[in-house]
């Protein structure tokens, strides 16, 4: 796993809801390939942020790889629609559902590649039976759907948890993470075995978009 390529998801919720074009562009721009969808209920976290039409929209203005993440209770019941609204990849939350192996079933049905996220509460032994069949784990490195929050160190460790259960019995899932990256931490979360980035407001920020993007991947690679 050494010498792989990082990739960089920049979250939507980071840049402008009321100019998702130009959101996009600057995503296409600085090289980045995915686009990260916090779709949030107000239920099982507190903000409410995208819907079907908005990803539907998206959909239309841009060939990204759209990366959704259903922090949503029961995402069972709107993978499908997601799914057709123009996701590639869905992930959900192992904490929102009693009824995981059939909401991974319905993403698989639908062509799409499965995720799941873990709080940074939730220990790595919860997905264990499941990670055979996934394409993507994704740790929260903050509490989910509050803006603004520090990156929790100790999230390092299930990275690297997730890597040596994934070199140990030759599964093929992707190790994101979500909240806080930046210069400070990025290499030790590649080292320990990180393959995709999600950022937010970070990169919006950022002046020069394609410069932080190659700032942070020298990083990773020195």
């Amino acid at each position: 796993m050494k010498n792989r390529n990082i990739i960089f998801s920049p979250s939507l919720f980071g840049g402008s809801f009321t100019n998702i074009e130009k959101s996009l562009q600057e995503i296409s721009d600085s090289g980045a390939t995915y686009s990260h969808f916090d779709v949030m209920d107000g239920n099982y976290v507190p903000e409410i942020s995208f819907g079907l039409k908005f990803i539907q929209e998206a959909r239309e203005l841009s060939k990204l790889f759209f990366d959704i993440h259903l922090m949503v209770m029961n995402p069972e019941k709107f993978i499908s629609g997601f799914a057709q609204a123009g996701a590639d990849m869905i992930t959900i939350h192992i904490e929102s559902t009693k009824h995981i192996w059939a909401a991974i079933s319905i993403i698989k049905q639908e062509g799409k590649l499965a995720g799941i996220a873990l709080n940074p509460g939730t220990p790595v032994s919860s997905i264990i039976t499941i990670l055979p069949i996934i394409d993507y784990v994704l740790v929260m490195t903050v509490n989910p759907g509050i803006p603004g929050q520090k990156f929790i160190p100790q999230m390092n460790d299930k990275v690297k948890e997730l890597n040596l259960i994934r070199e140990k019995h030759g599964f093929n899932y992707l190790i994101g993470c979500d909240g806080g990256i930046g210069k400070p931490n990025i290499k030790e979360l590649y080292d320990s075995g990180l393959d995709v980035a999600v950022i937010g407001r970070a990169f919006f920020a950022a002046k020069n978009k394609l410069s932080f993007l190659t700032e942070l991947n020298d990083i990773v690679k020195n």
